[in-house]
């Protein structure tokens, strides 16, 4: 693994008690009427700031970052966030799951800015394919303020679980120092951590450990391009604040660690009716009709162990007609992605992309020109983007023909991926919960 260091953070009422009202989701997940909902709960909520425009994941006016960056200086000025004393943050995330509390731990910390990739002592990996709209919104962010927001969440094997027991020694030793609730009803806690025995204790435990991008790809590419600006505009010391990336870092032995799926509603197909998708997938698929609602189509999935790992959901919003579903052929992608490793070609997200939706929706039911795409994570969502709502999953209001239901990727697939240095589709996992932003913000700037 890069080294990790301790850092500078700024953070709002000094690190310390309740600070509900001034954290917010990723920006990301986030519309018009959710930013609204936290301003109201607070002018100086974070959200001001790391959503400047709506909507999300899209180049806004120059005029929007300017305005971010203005309220940020001003917010520092006068000590709306101050500076901690160096140090990393164990911060633990409570939230209530199907099996009851779950709590999920890290650190957050800063690491060296590399480049994606295997190194030797351990490299940052990612695992999924990004966007161009996102990159570029978070540089113009990233270029007004000279800051990094929000952390990238990173992910690291800890097969001796020795950086888990570390951080949960230090939560059970004393209670947290700065804590939140968000909208979803999880308990934010952290814990201030500047001792140098323990600083030191945690870089040995996560020594030659690759980390793993969980969530930030496009933010954690965004920093490796900020950085290469400026190398490339002039002598940059070493020491350089804009040469460390934030990130919470996870052990995957953590049981409090959740992934959810990731759904798939797809339209804007001019030639689709149900009838007609089945006749264009032919032999890739078979299907076993199944009536019901969608919430009985996920349940369902879920038992159907029969059809292998590789089963999904189909649902026609038009009719209510759906379906289990599984590939035709065992490897069905082999033929076309021979060099891919199995791990990669067995992911359900990677057939549905590549052959259901490249192949069936926009090839034979769209003329070959793009679909519009949401990706829901629940199946009130689903439902939701069905009736004709728009979410912030995307595609837009009143699009939807078709949903795609899957489980969860696993995590074991995450690393195996990862470590072939391969590429799974967009949007295939989803850490829950999400991490806030507005617990530290790391400047970019001496």
């Amino acid at each position: 693994m890069p080294t990790v260091y301790p850092f500078r953070a700024l953070q709002y009422s000094r690190g310390k008690g309740d600070v509900s009202a001034f954290i917010a989701p990723p920006y990301d997940v986030l519309d018009s009427a959710g930013k609204a909902r936290l301003l109201a709960r607070s002018d100086a909520n974070i959200v001001a700031i790391d959503l400047p425009h709506t909507p999300a994941k899209e180049l806004g006016p120059p005029a929007a970052y300017d305005g971010a960056a203005a309220l940020y200086r001003r917010w520092a000025a006068e000590g709306v966030l101050s500076r901690s004393q160096p140090a990393m943050f164990a911060y633990r995330q409570t939230t209530s799951a199907a099996s009851g509390v779950s709590r999920r731990c890290g650190m957050a910390a800063c690491v060296d800015v590399v480049p994606f990739g295997p190194r030797a002592g351990g490299g940052i990996l990612p695992h999924e394919e990004t966007f161009s709209g996102p990159k570029e919104d978070r540089m113009a962010l990233m270029k007004a303020t000279r800051a990094q927001l929000s952390p990238i969440f990173g992910l690291h094997a800890d097969e001796s679980r020795a950086a888990t027991n570390l951080l949960h020694g230090i939560m059970a030793a004393r209670p947290a120092g700065m804590t939140a609730r968000s909208d979803d009803g999880v308990l934010h806690e952290v814990w201030t951590v500047s001792d140098e025995a323990t600083i030191n204790a945690y870089r040995e435990a996560l020594r030659t450990e690759d980390i793993f991008i969980a969530d930030g790809h496009h933010r954690y590419t965004t920093q490796i391009n900020y950085l290469k600006g400026l190398e490339q505009a002039g002598s940059l010391p070493a020491d350089h604040p804009a040469r460390r990336s934030m990130m919470v870092l996870v052990g995957m032995s953590d049981p409090g660690l959740l992934i959810w799926p990731t759904h798939r509603v797809v339209g804007g197909m001019k030639d689709y009716t149900l009838d007609a998708f089945i006749t264009a997938a032919g032999t890739r698929l078979r299907l076993e009709p199944l009536a019901g609602s969608l919430a009985d189509l996920d349940r369902a999935l879920e038992r159907a162990t029969g059809m292998g790992e590789m089963r999904f959901g189909i649902h026609d919003f038009a009719t209510g007609r759906q379906f289990l579903a599984m590939p035709a052929a065992e490897d069905p992608l082999a033929a076309r992605f021979p060099d891919k490793p199995p791990a990669w070609r067995k992911l359900v997200v990677a057939f549905l992309q590549y052959t259901v939706v490249e192949e069936v929706c926009q090839g034979a039911l769209n003329a070959g020109a793009p679909v519009r795409w949401a990706f829901p994570h629940t199946i009130a969502e689903t439902e939701a983007i069905g009736s004709g709502a728009e979410t912030g999953a995307g595609g837009g209001r009143g699009f939807a023909q078709l949903a795609l239901i899957v489980r969860p990727t696993p995590l074991t697939a995450v690393k195996d991926v990862s470590r072939a240095n391969q590429l799974m589709p967009q949007k295939s996992t989803f850490f829950y919960p999400k991490l806030a932003t507005g617990l530290f913000i790391n400047p970019l700037e001496p």
